[in-house]
């Protein structure tokens, strides 16, 4: 290829872009990313306009074998595209193409636009990247629930409001998370299917001038459907919203994960520990082991954010149909899937390289009232309304506090001043174990309840 620059477009004017706007307006160090994406769907289309008899099969056999060699040339070189002047990766391809087979390569754009040639490209390698993403998360909850079975009877203090609440099974924390993760799939998934539909054949605006069979070229490329107005086709970019939301509400999770984790990992709290992998220490303070891989993963939310904002702004006032400011998208989005991605992994990582301290968490759930419920829900059994329950086990609770010990070294005598019901066989029900085994309802943290939890969500990884 020679020094000059391959344009889409020249024929219309009679100087050269200034240098300053070429570099604004230039994609191409970008969106070579789309590269293996665009050829596929150039492929697609060649066999479309040989379907139609706008090219002859001589033609699209010689555009089809130079456009697989492209593909074939570019994964073998790890610089080819380093050293090339190009507006976008679309002018990069055609002119690639023509090079190799001449006038034939020129005929490749008969019926469509860079506008819904763009569109297809990016929905093309948006989909291939869900799926990635998708098999990240199954991979983070595989590693979440190896950590629970590797801690399967552990028990840990819930919190509200960061206060001690009730115990709860190590486990179940775990699949609270796991939780939250397949409804990131579930998004992903819905996105995916949006994402899955073709807007090539839409033309610049108004459509293809030829008779090209678009739901041919849709099967070919694994699509589910064409788009359906040609003004949408190519100036929809819901789909990439979609991705950033799913990416952003995945990146919550991910980062709510990590503050608990770094929570759990301090010196207050001593609930887990953090093996030196994903570890770091202080450049001045010898002792420290600070959990960094796991501020990280909380500080990349942010990015994702922006990027999904970014989007927002960038389509709220753009009129009918395709606008410059479109070519803004690419960036947010292959950051997003890059930032995502890296966050997978490493979220994957720090859960297997972290172990529970099940004493210290085992005390802290047996310390600090956490059975002041199981007490109330005791005296409710014995016919005590709940309301009067509630405020007979908060005197007890503060009756407790003054003397210095948790509700269940009160003696009999002490706990029956509350409310003359309760027996001997209160202590029995204040108990870490029948404080566990109570919350039995579905959804509960009972061992029977977690057990079967573990087990289902063993089976949609299978599945």
């Amino acid at each position: 290829m020679s020094d000059d620059k391959k344009q889409l477009w020249g024929g219309r004017f009679t100087a050269p872009p200034d240098a300053t706007f070429a570099e604004f307006n230039d994609s191409f160090r970008f969106d070579q990313r789309l590269f293996a994406a665009d050829v596929t769907a150039s492929i697609a289309h060649a066999n479309g306009l040989r379907r139609a008899k706008v090219i002859s099969n001589d033609e699209a056999d010689k555009i089809v074998a130079a456009l697989r060699l492209l593909l074939d040339e570019a994964t073998k070189n790890a610089d080819y595209f380093a050293t090339e002047n190009a507006e976008d990766v679309h002018s990069f391809i055609e002119a690639k193409l023509i090079e190799k087979i001449g006038d034939a390569g020129r005929k490749l754009h008969t019926g469509r636009s860079r506008n819904d040639q763009v569109a297809t490209a990016f929905r093309l390698w948006c989909r291939d990247e869900i799926d990635a993403i998708i098999e990240l998360i199954r991979l983070v909850e595989g590693s979440l629930l190896a950590l629970a079975k590797r801690h399967e009877d552990a028990v840990i203090p819930a919190y509200t409001h960061l206060q001690r609440a009730q115990p709860v099974l190590f486990a179940h924390w775990c699949l609270a998370y796991f939780e939250m993760f397949e409804r990131d799939v579930e998004r992903f998934l819905q996105a995916r299917g949006r994402v899955n539909v073709k807007p090539l054949g839409s033309g610049a605006v108004a459509g293809t001038g030829f008779p090209i069979d678009r739901l041919a070229v849709a099967q070919e490329l694994g699509f589910d459907a064409v788009s359906q107005n040609s003004l949408d086709g190519v100036s929809d970019r819901d789909f990439t919203v979609d991705i950033c939301s799913a990416a952003s509400l995945l990146m919550v999770h991910l980062s709510r994960l990590a503050e608990d984790m770094i929570l759990y990992a301090s010196s207050e709290f001593k609930f887990i520990e953090l093996s030196d992998a994903v570890s770091s220490g202080s450049s001045l303070m010898p002792q420290k082991k600070n959990p960094d891989a796991l501020e990280l993963l909380r500080g990349k939310a942010g990015r994702v954010f922006g990027n999904n904002f970014s989007l927002l702004t960038m389509l709220k006032g753009l009129p009918l149909a395709y606008n410059k400011d479109m070519q803004e998208d690419k960036e947010a989005v292959f950051d997003t899937i890059d930032t995502v991605g890296i966050s997978l992994r490493a979220a994957a990582m720090i859960l297997d390289n972290t172990s529970l301290n099940e004493n210290a968490a085992r005390t802290a759930a047996a310390t600090g009232f956490l059975n002041a419920t199981d007490l109330a829900d005791y005296l409710v059994e014995k016919g005590v309304p709940f309301r009067s329950a509630h405020e007979a086990v908060g005197r007890a609770v503060l009756f407790s506090i003054e003397k210095g010990c948790e509700l269940n070294e009160l003696a009999l005598d002490d706990l029956k001043q509350f409310s003359d019901v309760i027996a001997e066989d209160v202590f029995v029900r204040l108990s870490l174990a029948s404080s566990l085994r109570a919350r039995s309802a579905i959804g509960g943290t009972s061992p029977e309840r977690v057990r079967e939890a573990l087990a289902a969500a063993h089976s949609k990884l299978k599945g």
